[in-house]
């Protein structure tokens, strides 16, 4: 007779899976003419401005709902040449864009603990080939703002806009991962992903260090691309 196998109350489902993997691996493994099953290699976080990931990073975005319009793109900026957003000045970009033409002059900072501009940096998130420009700037309250600029056809987009406290960004594949701690010690980290439109959110984790509960969801400032932040996401 087969074993009924009954699911405790109270027990999560991620550690249910863990059991289940383990009481598998416990049954002798692979047969000696089982050829072993290919492994896939998962992609790491690759910091993209390493200075500011800090020891715990984590970070602020709100998911945005079908109901958004299109990124629109940014008025009063030449069309680009051949070369893309690789060959644009980022203070004309910023310029360009209406929520962030007033930090367009601050000044180009390399490292953490002055307000300014990050070094823009270039990398391809939408999966066509060309690198987006993503800028960061850094202000005076200890917040900052991160923008994804896209291209296509000579035009320039924002795909992504969000801010929090001391933003530590990196790549996951073609993920974004935006981390920034949160209230009581805790930490928030945000994916997300080009969905054909912009970089949507695709999970939002939140853990906190002082035994309070953590979870996917819950309140963070906008991610919304290409329409005027909350009053949450202003730097």
């Amino acid at each position: 007779m087969t074993p009924r196998f009954r699911i405790p109350p109270g027990v999560p489902l991620a550690a249910l899976a863990v059991a289940v993997l383990s009481a598998c691996g416990a049954t002798g493994g692979l047969g000696d003419t089982e050829p072993a099953p290919p492994v896939s290699v998962q992609p790491r976080p690759e910091p993209l401005w390493s200075a500011w990931s800090g020891s715990s990073p984590s970070a602020p975005g709100e998911d945005p709902t079908s109901q958004q319009p299109p990124p629109e793109p940014l008025a009063g900026l030449d069309p680009l040449g051949p070369g893309g957003l690789a060959e644009a000045d980022v203070r004309e970009v910023l310029r360009a864009d209406t929520r962030l033409r007033t930090l367009a002059d601050r000044p180009l900072v390399k490292k953490p603990g002055k307000p300014g501009i990050r070094p823009p940096v270039l990398t391809d998130l939408t999966g066509d080939g060309k690198p987006e420009m993503l800028v960061a700037i850094d202000v005076e309250s200890g917040r900052s703002v991160l923008v994804v600029y896209y291209e296509k056809r000579g035009k320039v987009y924002p795909i992504l806009f969000t801010a929090g406290r001391r933003l530590a960004v990196e790549t996951l594949g073609t993920d974004l991962l935006v981390r920034s701690p949160c209230a009581e010690g805790g930490e928030q980290a945000v994916r997300f992903h080009w969905d054909g439109t912009r970089m949507s959110t695709v999970s939002d984790v939140k853990s906190y260090g002082n035994g309070g509960k953590g979870g996917e969801g819950g309140s963070s400032p906008t991610s919304e691309p290409g329409h005027p932040g909350s009053p949450g996401a202003r730097p």
